[in-house]
């Protein structure tokens, strides 16, 4: 999502809150099976013995909670997502991981009676304050969903959208070849620039909207289950793509895939659902570390219960 303004918002699937799912916590010591973990859920978790470099915090959200109304969605979330890096969260169905990822890019404002307590920080500033323009925030933080969601427009015109409304003055032509160049898609489109975006394939699409969000030139990418609806050669281009735009980009990325995250995350943050006296259903952030150490050495006995299969 970039400043594609009301179409953009307009054509996002506005998710109502999940909170159905729970699952059951195991009590078993991390330690006892984290050593097996990686083996029993087929994942290879790329360089597990060496620690992330640390880098600058691009992002940093402080007590944030997410309400719907009166209910509150989720717990509050302490977290820090670092410059050129892929953070992935991870965690059962309705345990709030769409939803903070929303907030990152105030996305959650679209929805009615939605609102985000506590701070999210984007390189010191709250995006949240009462002079940040929404717009802006898009803009400098992209997000492309779930579904791929090309606009009813050329290819060269869904890449020229967010540009032309933000007031971008430059080669237009340069523009579109260099986001096409960088989402790994021009030599396949460089010669359909003006054929509707729809009539690409599904993986193509995806890679149109990851140029589409990159043509404003964003600083964080927000990806909401990228892969999903796509088959599995589609998502390695996907996830080949991600390590190419981390050289430039921070990345944030919400999978239900274990193997996924394992593969391309950096860092990892785990969610739960932490069901309350009443039967209601609210998110949790349950354990954050690098990638290597919590699918290996989870800190957490319910971390170790979900990436092992025993749950969710």
């Amino acid at each position: 999502m970039t400043t594609d303004g009301a179409e953009e918002s307009t054509m996002q699937e506005n998710e109502a809150p999940d909170m159905e799912h729970a699952g059951a916590v195991s009590t078993q010591p991390a330690e006892d099976a984290s050593r097996a973990s990686a083996a029993r859920v087929n994942v290879e978790v790329r360089d597990i013995h060496a620690p992330a470099v640390p880098t600058e915090v691009v992002m940093a959200t402080e007590g944030m909670e997410v309400y719907y109304g009166s209910f509150r969605a989720v717990h509050p979330v302490d977290l820090d997502i670092h410059a050129r890096e892929i953070t992935a969260l991870i965690g059962p169905s309705g345990c709030g991981k769409s939803t903070v990822l929303r907030s990152f890019n105030r996305m959650n404002d679209l929805i009615p009676g939605a609102r985000v307590a506590g701070t999210v920080r984007y390189h010191g500033e709250d995006i949240y304050a009462p002079d940040i323009d929404p717009v802006e925030i898009r803009r400098r933080i992209g997000m492309v969903f779930q579904k791929p969601n090309p606009f009813p427009k050329s290819v060269y015109e869904n890449i020229a959208f967010g540009p032309k409304i933000s007031g971008w003055k430059g080669n237009m032509d340069d523009l579109v070849e260099e986001s096409l160049q960088k989402a790994a898609l021009w030599d396949e489109v460089k010669d359909k620039l003006q054929d509707s975006a729809f009539a690409l394939s599904g993986g193509q699409q995806q890679r149109l909207c990851i140029a589409r969000a990159i043509a404003t030139s964003p600083d964080v990418l927000l990806m909401d289950e990228p892969c999903s609806a796509l088959d599995p050669i589609a998502t390695l281009r996907i996830e080949e793509l991600m390590f190419e735009l981390k050289e430039d980009y921070s990345i944030v990325i919400v999978t239900h895939n274990m193997q996924q995250a394992a593969r391309v995350s950096d860092r990892t943050a785990f969610f739960n659902v932490d069901v309350q006296e009443d039967g209601m259903r609210t998110g949790q952030l349950v354990e954050y570390d690098e990638t290597g150490k919590l699918f290996t050495n989870p800190s957490d006995p319910a971390t170790e219960g979900y990436i092992t299969g025993r749950f969710g």
